[in-house]
């Protein structure tokens, strides 16, 4: 009796288990490609408003498994690269729906788009001055209408989203995080030049919920360069532009997953050009990408990536409007004619060989472990024109030093027109001004021989080099290590946690690069001030234990330092699946631990002041984020995220001066912020559009800049004059604004689609502002010692920015697409000490006795640039030939050469009321501000073959 009725539960279990079985299994089927019928892997599958979904395997097959609900269903097929499709299925209990074959039809224009957009935009990326902060490369992988126009046609203007920079989201390669120690920007010319091997790219947009790391307010961005995720094919393209390179020669190679295990990918390109769209800046890059993959066992993989992309690139600095008046928006004042051949003085220089080792052990099918190691090295370096050079004269019983040259640059404010005016109206200020305006326009350029002559002439009077060139040197040595697990603790229920570990030796200083003809470059500082504390010739040696020192070529002079910098960090989330709500939680802890470490014992800070280990600045961060989906239909969602976090300051925020000495930034702390958003999601078959609100606060900020300035009060000396460090601590500011994307097929071929930025970033508070410098003896405040910056816009792109545009998609496998891009509301960066009390006071202290508030307030107002719109035109078509696929890719980018600012900035060396009155009553500005115009009509053109 017994044994039979065991029978009967082993039958009933039996049928349970089969029903279960099929419920669990009622769509499956195979993606593949349908020009070149090989299956896909990485597809994603979903049932549209349920919580169902599945992603293709190695050989294109997907399962979907759950209780989908019974009756008509539409499943979504979405893969980076490919065209999106929504299928209708009918599920039932009897007849298991399979889809084989599903056929994806390749997007051209977005994988073109896609290689173009990095290539085109590192070397304005790359810009330190400017553009380092754009988002564009962030963003590329979005499918999102609203970001993908912020990453292709928003990004000549410098727009940020939300208001946000690179920093403020993180990029990952091969589960490796990518931003920098120094900066927490991207180094995106480290990657640039293999993009055949970034197709695999996901983007989780803002504050959702990312698999590899807690993220940042702009998102995460990660790139899979695994071997065996790559396509299986050969490619060979060549693109031309006008904008930072003029040619570029790309050829890839995939082997795809064989029957042995292994896999391999290998990209190898070169870019190059004398200049792009501004005069003189060269490009000349090199990349090698190497991705090899043993497939173990069925848990277990193991794969190395080697990225090796050396390039250099000539530099441009901003204007201001009068040269821009006469040399116009392409003009360059950094370059010369040298033997007929343009040489620009400032050329940035970066090798920096990344190598991956990667493990992927699929510890059971519900959970997955990553562990990843990284090492980095090599160096960037930046060239410009020292032209302090001087020789000893011991006349005096103590050592005087000779020498010193005006700036060399053309667009130096002692050579432009409007120097000769500053000082009246006497004819013989007006022939002086026209000569020097004629003289600007007629050449404007460096004059490389008369570095050469002046050195030679110095150096036949038994002096040394009067000119050098100076590069300017960070030699990085990182290794990162990190372990990231994933587990399905139930169906409904998704794990993520990582630990990660970032060790940093950076190596700081300058050397000489070229000494021009001249013998040797004494190591001194020609413009070094005797105090009474210390004696000139102390205070001019930039090392005291080597003074008085020739430095030749390849050796370091000036200052010499290392940073050593430690991260440890873990994050941990969790995310939900309901059948109304899904939602996730998540935290971050780190710990991060710098140190600067002198070599050279500085003449103004002589002792451990500079030569040595300083303090060690530590910092302990929690941060916590969380997000919901509402799913009021299968079509509408409502999508809400939260977060605080804390960071801790970058390297280059952390130390006033590193070049001379140990101090560190006064009441530095860790950056607080708090942010929510709030969306509401149209996704149909037909219409896909997305609103979102959003709301930001930062706290505790810190930025430092260096310049030379005049007018400083307090000062012992005679015309306040000094070259000064600026430190800003406690700063807050709000980003707050709107955002739409939408798209709308008119006809099965024609699509609408639209995209609005609305936002406003301004400063909160009046943040703290004290100076340093060689010059005078500890920090110097003015008033309160704050900067009244409240109510001010944070400078950084339009806070505007508009579009609507159509595309044409022909079956025949060619589109064309035009966009209108129109921006506004974007302002002019601030002179911080113009903000301080330092304005309204004379060199006693005491308030000008001609302060006029309402003169006051008219110089001090915030300058709005022009707003402007931008008319872009892409196109593309491929064809077909045997199992080969030819085809071409083209952007023509400003169509109308419309001009305009996308940055500048306020000169700070007239500091206070009285000079910067009368300098703006000149006829023309001296120290005018300073401005970074976009490109006019550029074109982008990629054509490739594919087999």
């Amino acid at each position: 009796m017994i044994h039979q009725k065991l029978n009967i539960l082993i039958l009933a279990g039996f049928v349970l288990t089969s029903g279960i079985g099929m419920a669990q299994e009622l769509l499956k089927g195979r993606v593949i490609d349908d020009t070149t019928e090989e299956p896909i892997l990485g597809v994603s599958i979903s049932v549209l408003g349920t919580k169902f979904s599945a992603i293709t395997g190695a050989d294109g097959y997907f399962r979907v498994t759950g209780g989908i609900p019974l009756g008509n269903q539409k499943i979504t097929v979405l893969k980076n690269g490919y065209y999106s499709k929504t299928i209708p299925v009918v599920i039932d209990t009897i007849n298991r729906v399979n889809i084989d074959p599903l056929y994806l039809q390749l997007d051209n224009s977005d994988i073109a788009q896609s290689q173009g957009i990095i290539s085109l935009t590192e070397n304005d990326l790359a810009d330190d001055e400017n553009a380092a902060n754009n988002l564009s490369g962030l963003l590329q992988a979005s499918k999102d209408q609203f970001l993908r126009a912020a990453a292709f046609d928003f990004s000549a203007t410098f727009f940020r989203p939300r208001g946000l920079n690179s920093e403020d989201g993180k990029i990952i390669i091969n589960g490796i995080e990518m931003n920098k120690q120094f900066s927490g920007r991207p180094q995106w010319s480290n990657w640039g030049g293999v993009n055949d091997l970034q197709r695999n790219q996901s983007f989780n947009m803002g504050l959702s919920a990312a698999d590899q790391s807690f993220g940042g307010y702009a998102g995460v961005q990660s790139i899979d360069m695994r071997a065996s995720q790559q396509r299986a094919g050969t490619q060979i393209s060549y693109a031309s532009s006008n904008r930072s390179y003029r040619n570029r020669l790309m050829a890839s190679h995939r082997s795809g997953l064989r029957n042995n295990g292994w896999s391999y990918a290998i990209t190898l390109s070169r870019r190059a050009g004398e200049e792009g769209f501004v005069d003189g800046t060269l490009y000349d890059a090199n990349s090698l990408g190497l991705s090899v993959e043993k497939k173990i066992s069925d848990t277990h993989s193991i794969n190395f990536t080697g990225l090796y992309t050396p390039n250099r690139s000539g530099r441009r600095t901003a204007m201001t409007q009068e040269v821009r008046d006469l040399k116009g928006i392409a003009y360059n004042a950094l370059w010369g004619d040298q033997n007929n051949v343009q040489r620009n003085s400032r050329v940035r220089e970066i090798e920096e060989p990344i190598f991956m080792l990667n493990h992927f052990w699929n510890i059971t099918d519900k959970v997955k472990l990553n562990t990843n190691l990284g090492y980095q090295f090599g160096k960037i370096g930046n060239t410009r024109i020292d032209n302090g050079g001087t020789r000893i004269d011991p006349t005096l019983g103590q050592n005087a030093y000779i020498g010193g040259a005006r700036n060399p640059l053309p667009d130096y404010y002692q050579n432009l027109p409007s120097y000769f005016l500053r000082n009246g109206q006497d004819p013989i200020d007006y022939q002086r001004a026209y000569q020097a305006q004629q003289e600007f326009i007629n050449d404007g350029q460096l004059d490389w021989n008369s570095l050469y002559e002046a050195n030679r002439s110095w150096s036949a009077a038994g002096g040394n080099s009067l000119y050098a060139i100076q590069e300017d040197r960070i030699d990085d040595t990182q290794l990162s290590v990190n372990t990231i697990i994933t587990a399905d603790l139930t169906e409904n229920i998704l794990f993520n946690a990582g630990m990660r570990y970032r060790n940093l030796n950076s190596e700081n200083y300058a050397m000489i690069n070229d000494l021009l003809g001249g013998p040797g470059f004494l190591d001194v500082d020609f413009f070094a001030e005797e105090t009474s504390e210390i004696n000139l010739d102390q205070a001019a040696q930039s090392n005291l234990r080597t003074p008085n020192r020739i430095a030749g070529i390849g050796d370091r002079y000036k200052y010499n330092y290392n940073i050593n910098a430690n991260v440890i960090a873990g994050f941990a989330q969790t995310q939900f699946k309901t059948k109304k709500v899904d939602f996730f939680v998540a935290a971050n802890l780190s710990r991060t631990v710098y140190q600067r470490d002198g070599k050279f014992e500085n003449g103004n800070f002589p002792g451990a002041a500079s030569f040595g280990k300083s303090n060690q600045l530590e910092f302990t961060d929690i941060s916590f984020k969380g997000g919901a989906i509402y799913k009021i239909s299968g079509q509408q969602f409502i999508d809400v995220n939260a977060a605080s976090i804390s960071q801790a300051p970058t390297i280059r925020n952390s130390f006033s001066n590193a070049r001379q000495n140990n101090e560190t930034v006064i009441g530095l702390e860790s950056q607080k912020s708090y942010s929510a958003d709030l969306s509401y999601i149209y996704s149909t078959p037909v219409i896909k559009a997305r609103f979102t609100a959003y709301y930001i606060q930062f706290a505790k900020g810190a930025d430092i800049g260096f310049y030379f300035t005049e007018d400083l009060t307090g000062l012992p000396l005679n015309d306040g004059s000094a070259f000064v460090q600026e430190v800003i601590t406690q700063t807050e500011s709000r980003n707050t604004g709107i955002e739409l994307g939408l798209e709308v097929p008119i006809t099965p071929s024609i699509m609408f689609k639209a995209a609005a930025a609305l936002g406003q970033n301004v400063y909160t508070n009046n943040p703290h502002l004290y100076l340093t410098s060689d010059d005078f003896s500890g920090p110097l405040s003015f008033g309160d010692g704050t900067t009244n910056l409240k109510g001010y816009h944070v400078a950084g792109g339009p806070e505007t920015a508009l579009q609507i545009g159509f595309e044409y998609r022909d079956p025949e496998y060619w589109n064309i697409g035009v966009t209108a891009n129109y921006f506004a509301n974007a302002y002019a960066d601030i002179s911080n000490l113009r903000r301080s009390a330092n304005f309204r006071l004379d060199y006693d202290g005491m308030e000008f006795n001609d302060f006029d508030s309402a003169v006051a307030n008219e110089l001090l107002k915030q300058e709005q640039f022009d707003n402007y719109m931008l008319w872009n035109v892409i196109g593309g078509k491929s064809w077909r030939i045997d199992d080969k696929y030819v085809g071409f890719f083209a952007t023509i980018n400003n169509v109308l050469g419309q001009e305009y600012k996308t940055g500048g900035f306020e000169q700070s060396r007239n500091s206070n009321f009285r000079s910067t009155r009368d300098d703006a009553n000149n006829p023309q500005e001296v120290f005018a501000p300073r401005y970074f115009f976009g490109n006019g009509t550029t074109y982008y053109l990629n054509l490739y073959l594919r087999f």
